[in-house]
């Protein structure tokens, strides 16, 4: 983990830069496809979900209170699953994986506006690929 800087700008242009963030998709994709056979089940993509606690930390699902059992946090993972499944077939290939992706990270930066935040950002995540591709054409 490290603290960036970033902005609306920051993550709108990696998302631009089709080259850097396809390459992002493609990094992410083949980690979290442990069977690798080209698709993403429910159980990859709520594997890492629950190893990463997002629900739980960042959107204030575990309150400490235990108001939020296990089998709901199984329907929150199923439709956030759905979200991303747009055929309905059960599995998440590459484009469909890219292509949510992508709203997710536009609606970041349409969250984060134009003004600069401090923010800690995971090593190697969408948003530190954007501020390192940032970083990188500010040194050119």
């Amino acid at each position: 983990m490290s603290v960036e800087i970033l902005d609306g700008a920051t993550i709108r242009d990696f998302v631009e830069d089709e080259a850097a963030f396809d390459s992002s998709v493609r990094d992410w994709f083949a980690i979290l496809d442990t069977n690798h056979d080209g698709l993403l089940s429910f159980s990859e993509m709520a594997g890492e979900l629950a190893s990463l606690r997002v629900l739980e930390t960042h959107f204030g699902v575990d309150d400490g209170a235990g108001r939020m059992g296990a089998e709901e946090l199984v329907v929150l993972y199923r439709e956030l699953f759905a979200r991303f499944d747009h055929d309905g077939d059960g599995s998440v290939d590459m484009e469909e994986f890219r292509s949510e992706m992508k709203e997710v990270m536009l609606a970041v930066a349409s969250g984060l506006g134009f003004l600069p935040v401090q923010m800690v950002v995971e090593e190697g995540s969408f948003l530190k690929r954007a501020v390192e591709r940032e970083m990188a054409a500010c040194m050119q």
